[in-house]
């Protein structure tokens, strides 16, 4: 039994070796979650009032888009854009929506866009879609984030 104990306290003095690991610094830690978030997609997409009721985030999601596209469109469907361009009959609108929750409208065009006043049809945008709901900002990681996103929008011209 005596011989057998200098083996066993040396084997556990040999083994600590395999128990101490090394911690990784705060730095390397940062740098391993940050490579590990999707950064191209939110937690929450943005949403609205009256979409908060629905628990499930692709049909609240959709829920969003087209409460927006209807706005838009219920708000431009008063406008000139129908008179002043007849073959006009959607607009691709950038929107943006700042953490602080307020919103930009940029309409999008060809490259090579020729046939319409940009800067007429920009305009109106930005006067008609004023005193729009407020939308709540998307989430990422429990922080209000800046979201983009191109919409298309529909021009309905009443006959």
């Amino acid at each position: 039994m005596k011989k057998i104990i200098p083996y066993i306290f040396l084997i556990s003095v040999v083994s600590c070796q395999y128990f101490e690991k090394e911690v990784p610094s705060e730095q390397e830690l940062m740098e391993k979650q940050m490579k590990e978030i999707n950064w191209k997609e939110v937690d929450e997409y943005p949403s609205v009032a009256d979409c908060e009721a629905i628990s499930d985030e692709t049909l609240r999601k959709q829920c969003f888009f087209e409460f927006l596209a209807s706005t838009i469109q219920q708000k431009l469907s008063v406008d000139t854009l129908s008179v002043l361009y007849p073959e006009l009959d959607t607009i691709e609108v950038r929107v943006t929506i700042n953490p602080d929750a307020s919103m930009q409208f940029e309409p999008q065009f060809p490259k090579d866009t020729v046939a319409y006043d940009t800067i007429k049809i920009d305009s109106i945008l930005r006067v008609k879609l004023v005193d729009f709901p407020k939308v709540n900002p998307a989430i990422k990681r429990g922080i209000p984030v800046k979201t983009q996103f191109v919409l298309p929008v529909i021009i309905k011209t009443e006959k």
